[in-house]
């Protein structure tokens, strides 16, 4: 925040707490902050302005304490609420004074219920309060929470008989209410006052919300001479809507995570919420559509069926046994006491009873006062606390006794109603629409992920819905932008439509022709296909579209389009506000593809590439056969059944999309089929998953199946390694013999710090007085001699050669354990090493298990796999599924058809291998022209060889010479380095030599046996589903690819028993829990043994790109990052060895202990400066260029032309001293001004051979998990901080440099942001924020980092430009052979003079380049 900036906040913020070292006043806060903003009725934009200025962390809360007024309280309220709508951390600075926290949550609670709070302060306490009870996590809120929902709120309940049945449900719910009731009698006045508000206060807010839904209105509204707070609210309805919404979404928040419910739903249940809220005039109320679609959501929680106090979620067969039940009391109560009345109803059957309608129809003999009657004696709660507005009539008395009785559709049900394929009534939804002007202050009809959920089935739920709802948001985005850019008109007299713009993905069409409707499946009422055919004109489009339309494949999704030109918009309101829909887009369709024809009818692959007199042919048309939506073509049908047009007449534009993007269809299919199988997680992780129990619960150390002995095989370099990475610990050989032993080394019954105990008893911890000091625990060490692989040089296992550290060593140790393991891998301390080393050892030590390994992008995939293929893993157990395999620098195909390929290749060497040992025999036959006579000639042949051979040694007498005479096989081994068998060599190596040979013979033939199924075999995709299921053991995908295909994947069968997902952090919730479920279970539970997760939760988040799906509802969480909240045990690796340590420094503080590697404090690189650069890394402050900061072109299309120049002038500076471009990348914060940094790019260095162009230019977003030795960073913003603020991205951006960063920005803006803070301090230290130079110095310099040397500053992009266009100059002169010399000036001191020498005419011609003149930015066209 620029400080210097003119507004009234700025100037009151300089006045009181910017900049002073004393204690502020508080005496000001009610004149000039209070009494301001309550004129501006709490404007958003001032209260985000007021946070930005640190009102809440520099001014509010150090000077709070019990005196503070409750002005006080509700601006600190206010700043909580907007710091969570801007999805920054809030508690933390709270922690600082735990009881000054307490004493303010109380007085919020207070003021919550205070009539002479006006009705928005109290939204705004209760979206403090929601806050809160989201962040259960940091323990001083979940402190002051817990009261509120304990189980003391059942003194609320209707009557002592109700809560005596409701305890006697449980046997801990009774210990639990003595607890309480002990508790309370124990405490003095002052704390029984507390306790009976807190127990109280949930319930009368309740009561306040249902006086305010049958008002109708403020309930400080009619009030003369007002003299509370905030009461300046000219129209009170619409704020008492929004409270009641707001008061909706917290109920929600509380019935969605079980320690909040287990207590809460009793009591909404008794108040009968639910139907008081159906009943209510603002429910029935047109206008309020929001708040019908969050009742729903309370109804969908509320009813949820689980068990409140186990957490085991019903079954089918139990919730419709708890229905039957509840109807059968019904009708026994009903003989009972209205037996002239109801005698038919009692006796009908569950079926004619249990809908609304038929409940209604035999209830409505009953009169009021027998109403009240039956719900009281079905223990119905008919009586309420005195409301003004609240009259219990004959009507709401009905709602409640239909309320709890009605049939009721489960979860599991209404996902399987919800389509995956959208139409146009989908995409503008009015549900849907609201969630795209989302701006903080409103709730939302969409559920939130949250720290904890109720079951698995409650978790994929709200996983589908939040999915759908996104993948939607975006295609009827990508809609409107295709329509807008094709400029629909209309043609004649409006019956036909033309097209006058152009779109790279959509095509004009004419109408589909339907082909063939499948009749309906067995259960199903829809068609079983809709087959159509489309004729797509390719005729004027250019050759790089027309190769992208002829790239559809099948199962693509395509999407078909009724426009028209843009008339009157249609208007479609949610309740509160109106969203215009585009009367462009009339209907839309969905297709998929089945296959794409030529203009011929044959199919692509087979179409022939014909010319015409030497020329290419161009093809006109393409036939494209779809599939389209059933289900909507259905619904079609009986639309024009009834007279009305044919929808398909008036699709004239077919549209596609990116791959990547357009991959929903499969990904929502599969979260809808989890969420219907009922897919359990292991048992060993069902509650550390859902979030409750002991975090540790899942680690090795708390697992019955701890396996006490591992060879860890290359893990450790030397005994010297294995005592580093065990220190206080106990190293001894376990069998006796001396150390140092060579490796490789097996451990046993190691104990790691990560192992957690289990947590003892408060009783237990009472007793315990005295802690007796535990011994060294022990780590035994053994060794042995790895077998001989054979006398060829390719038979020797490849051996790890990284040192690990201490806590990459613990990581291991862990992952090749059972259980969970979470690894946080901050930036350059080796994860992806560790997790290949953890591959490696499990590779080996099971070898009848299999590993699936999980990335987030195609790129970490590909690095992860070139790691592993340097490992001793056999390269035929490696598989890699998805696209992103041709990136692979390996020369080797993993994918699935490449690798089935190379089986074959790998067949013809093998059986050439037979034939050479058959010759070698003499035996006749042609024993390699198969794998089965190959088989039979091992059998025949070798082995009664080699049992001949090892029977001849046998005998203790047998000398060297003989033992060498008796060898089979010196024939086939003449090709390996000789002497094969040394005659000086002892009998036990000669032995050893014999058995390695034996080894290579015997992979040969173990090779061809499993080879020969592919030669059986003879359908190519029968070949590679094999490979998948029976051969590979290390199969590698992303997680967008195991979402797609896990439908696919689990009916194959296919089986694996670890997990290892790197990147874990950056893959939302949903994704990463599906390849925990790409198999069926086994006797109803996945057999999963390990789950390594590996990532960083201080980086990047998963990308959301829709404020309410990413903010809200929380949908980039990860689950690697909620198990951290969770209290997960986390094994972090401390070492980084990517950067400088001074660059480190930059970042380190977000980690706690991050240390240096050796090679980054020894290695010359790093200990050498950057030439022609003072420092390795520098913040360049970059002012208004020509009177201009930041602009947007378009919305959030941010760009900053001085940094983008400054940017380019650099680069150009370091190419012109000799850096070579690929050690070069330029990054930014904003997509916007990549392009621009890419323009400027092009203008000046892309056709030009002094510069070319850098490695990269791209988003930090983008570059996460990359790295590069120079980075140009520019942060674009100039008012603002923006999405910076967020410090995980910042994280990102200073890390990825190994030796040099260059920071561009505004320095104001940046250095005084609260979160910023410690970063910029150390970015600063610097004495200037101008470009520091040192003059004459080449790429690479000699120059020590810490040798003080002359430099010269750049005042701003002009004089870097001018000082490049000299230098340029003077290169020019140089290659032209000028007599002009360059003279640069080295690191000692010394001067030389370069380039004085002519060059061949050719070559400089070649060279010779338009140049710029001095940097112009102003000429360069944006």
């Amino acid at each position: 925040m620029d400080y210097r900036g003119e507004s009234e906040w700025i100037d009151i913020a300089n006045k009181h707490w910017i900049g002073k070292t004393t204690k502020p006043r508080t005496d000001w806060i009610k004149s000039e902050l209070w009494d301001t903003l309550e004129r501006e009725n709490f404007e958003l934009r001032s209260l985000v302005l007021l946070e930005n200025l640190q009102l809440l962390e520099k001014c509010l809360w150090p000077t709070y304490d019990d005196n503070a007024s409750n002005y006080h309280v509700l601006l600190l309220a206010l700043m909580v609420t907007v710091k969570r709508k801007e999805g920054l951390p809030v508690w933390n600075i709270f922690a600082t004074a735990p009881a000054n926290f307490s004493a303010l949550f109380r007085r919020v609670l207070s003021l919550s219920l205070d009539d002479s709070v006006s009705t928005p302060l109290r939204t705004h306490l209760l979206s403090f309060l929601i806050a809160a009870f989201q962040s259960l996590d940091h323990g001083i809120v979940r402190k002051e929470c817990a009261p509120l929902v304990s189980i003391s709120v059942w003194h609320n309940l209707v009557s002592e008989k109700v809560r005596e049945n409701k305890l006697d449900q449980h046997g801990q719910l009774r210990k639990a209410w003595r607890a309480s009731n002990k508790r309370y009698e124990a405490a003095d006045e002052i704390t029984k006052a507390r306790l009976r508000f807190e127990r109280s206060w949930l319930f009368s807010s309740t009561m306040d919300f249902v006086n305010r839904l049958y008002k109708g209105q403020d309930s400080n509204a009619g009030a003369e001479g007002l003299t509370g707070y905030g009461q300046t609210v000219a129209n009170p309805f619409p704020d008492n809507i929004m409270y009641c919404e707001k008061y909706i979404e917290f109920l929600t928040d509380l019935e969605s995570q079980l320690p909040t419910r287990r207590y809460v739903n009793q009591l909404l249940l008794d108040l009968n919420l639910l139907a008081l809220i159906k009943h209510s005039p603002a429910y029935n109320d047109d206008e309020n559509g929001l708040l019908r679609d969050l009742f729903s959501l309370l109804r969908h929680f509320i009813n949820f069926p689980i068990n409140d106090h186990t957490g085991a979620q019903h079954s089918h067969a139990q919730v419709n046994d708890i229905h039957y039940e509840s109807l059968a009391r019904l009708q026994r109560v009903s003989l009972q006491h209205f037996k002239s009345k109801l005698t038919i109803f009692a006796l009908a059957n569950y079926g004619a009873i249990e809908k609304c309608s038929d409940l209604q129809g035999h209830l409505a003999v009953l009169s009021t006062a027998e109403l009240v009657e039956l719900c009281s004696s079905l223990g119905m709660r008919t009586a309420y606390p005195p409301l003004p507005s609240l009259i219990v009539d004959r009507l709401l008395l009905m709602e409640i006794i239909l309320t709890v009785h009605e049939k009721r559709k489960t979860f599991e049900e209404s996902v399987k109603d919800l389509n995956v394929l959208p139409t146009e009534v989908d995409l503008y939804e009015p549900s849907l629409l609201r969630n795209e002007s989302y701006s903080g202050s409103r709730s939302l009809a969409i559920p939130k992920l949250n720290l904890q959920y109720l079951t698995i089935g409650d978790f994929l739920w709200r996983s589908f819905i939040l999915y759908r709802c996104e993948s939607f948001f975006e295609i009827r985005k990508d809609m409107e932008d295709i329509i807008k850019r094709l400029q629909p008109r209309y043609v004649g007299t409006r019956q036909s439509v033309q097209f006058d713009g152009f779109s790279r993905m959509a095509l004009p069409i004419s109408r589909p022709s339907v082909l063939e409707v499948s009749p309906p499946k067995v259960g199903f009422d829809q068609p079983a296909s809709v087959k159509a055919e489309i004729s797509l004109d390719q005729s004027s489009l250019a050759e790089n579209i027309r190769r992208e339309w002829d790239s559809l494949r099948p199962d693509d999704v395509i999407y078909l389009l009724a426009a028209r030109p843009h008339d009157d918009p249609s208007l479609l309101t949610n309740g509160h506000s109106s969203h215009t829909i585009p009367s462009d887009l009339i209907f839309l369709r969905t297709a998929e593809v089945v296959q794409l024809l030529d203009e011929n009818g044959r199919t692509l692959r087979d179409a022939s590439n014909e010319q015409v007199n030497g020329h290419n042919h161009r093809p006109r048309l393409r036939r494209l056969v779809v599939n389209i939506d059933a289900a909507a073509y259905k619904e079609d049908e009986a639309r024009k059944a009834q007279g009305k047009p044919d929808i398909y007449d008036s699709i004239n534009v077919i549209v596609r999309r990116k791959g990547r993007e357009n991959n929903f269809k499969q990904i929502l299919q599969s979260i809808q089929s989890l969420t219907l199988s009922d897919v359990p997680v292991p048992s060993w992780l069902q509650e550390v998953f859902l979030g409750y129990g002991d975090p540790a619960g899942a680690t090795y150390g708390q697992l019955p199946n701890r396996i006490q002995k591992i060879d860890f095989r290359d893990t450790f370099l030397d005994w010297e390694h294995l005592l580093d990475v065990f220190p206080g610990k106990s190293v001894e050989p376990s069998d006796g013999k001396k150390s140092p032993l060579r490796p490789p080394y097996v451990l046993e019954t190691f104990s790691s710090e990560n192992s957690i105990e289990a947590r003892p008893s408060k009783k237990r911890r009472r007793d315990e007085n005295k802690v007796t000091p535990s011994p060294a625990p022990v780590v035994k060490v053994s060794t042995y001699i790895p077998p001989e692989t054979g006398p060829y040089f390719v038979d020797s296992p490849k051996i790890n050669k990284v040192r690990f550290t201490r806590a990459q060593v613990d990581a291991i140790l862990s992952g090749t354990q059972p259980g969970l393991t979470v690894i946080v891998g901050p930036p350059g301390t080796g994860k992806t090493d560790v997790a290949t080393q953890i591959i490696n050892n499990i590779y080996h030590d099971f070898p009848s298990q299999r590993t699936l390994l999980i990335t987030h992008s195609n790129q970490a995939l590909n690095q992860l796999f070139q790691k592993i293929t340097k490992l001793d893993i056999d390269e035929r157990h490696l598989l890699r599924l998805g696209h992103g395999e041709e990136d692979l620098e390996t020369g080797v195909s993993y994918s699935k058809y490449g690798r089935v390929e190379s089986f074959l290749d790998n067949r013809v060497h093998y059986l050439a291998e037979v034939d050479r040992l058959a010759s070698s025999l003499g035996a006749p036959g042609a024993h390699g022209s198969s794998c089965e006579t190959a088989g039979y000639f091992h059998s025949v042949y070798i082995s009664p060889a080699w049992s001949k051979f090892w029977d001849s040694i046998q005998d203790p007498n047998v000398s060297v010479d003989e033992m060498i005479s008796f060898f089979p096989f010196h024939i086939y081994f003449e090709s390996a380095p000789q002497p094969l068998m040394p005659p000086e060599a002892s009998k036990e190596r000669l032995i050893a030599i014999a058995r390695g040979c034996q080894y290579h013979i015997e992979k040969i033939f173990k090779e061809l046996e499993d080879i020969r199924p592919f030669e059986i075999l003879r359908n190519s995709r029968d070949k590679a589903n094999y490979l998948l299921i029976k051969e590979a053991r290390i199969i590698a995908m992303t997680s967008t690819h195991a979402a797609m295909r896990r439908q696919e994947i689990a009916s194959l069968g296919f089986h694996y028993d670890n997990v290892v997902m790197e990147e874990a952090a950056q893959i939302t919730e949903v994704e990463n829990y599906i390849p925990l479920a790409l198999q069926d279970p086994k006797d109803g539970e996945l057999p999963l043994q390990r789950i390594v997760l590996c990532g960083d939760h201080l980086q990047n988040s998963p990308i959301i790109q829709n404020l309410a799906f990413r903010q809200y509802a929380n949908l980039e969480q990860s689950l690697f990052l909620r198990l951290v909240r969770l209290g997960v045990p986390v094994i972090t690796l401390d070492q980084q060895g990517r950067c400088r340590p001074s660059i480190a420094e930059l970042y380190k503080w977000r980690y706690q202990n991050l240390g240096n590697l050796p090679n980054v404090l020894n290695s010359p690189e790093y200990s050498t400066g950057n030439a022609g650069f003072r420092y390795d890394f520098q913040f360049i402050n970059v002012p208004e260029y020509r009177g201009v900061g930041e602009t947007q072109p378009s919305p959030h299309f941010i760009q900053n032309l001085g940094e983008a120049e400054y940017a380019v002038a650099i680069y150009q500076y370091m190419r012109l001293l000799g850096y070579p471009a690929s050690k070069i990348s330029i990054l930014t914060t904003y997509a916007g001004q990549r392009s621009l940094i890419r323009d400027v790019l092009g203008h000046r260095c892309k056709d030009n051979r002094l510069f070319g162009l850098p490695k990269i230019v791209t988003t930090v977003d983008k570059y996460q998990g990359e790295q590069n030795d120079y980075i140009i960073l520019s942060l674009v913003r100039t008012t603002r901080v923006g999405y910076l603020r967020d410090i995980r991205r910042l994280t990102v951006a200073l890390s990825r440099a190994r030796l040099g960063l260059y920071i561009l920005g505004r320095r104001e803006v940046f250095e005084s942001c609260y979160e910023l803070r410690e970063a910029f301090d150390r970015l600063l230290k610097h004495p200037t924020d101008s470009l520091a130079l040192v003059p004459g110095e080449l790429f690479p310099t000699v120059r020590k980092l810490q040798d003080e040397v002359a430099a010269t500053e750049m005042t701003g992009v002009e004089h870097l430009g001018q000082y490049v266009y000299e230098m340029t100059q003077a290169k020019i002169a140089q290659l032209k052979g000028s007599v002009v010399p360059v003279v640069t000036r080295l690191s000692n001191g010394e001067e030389k003079t370069i380039g004085q020498g002519k060059i061949e005419e050719e070559e400089e011609e070649e060279e010779e380049e338009e140049l710029e003149g001095p940097l112009q930015p102003q000429e360069l066209e944006i």
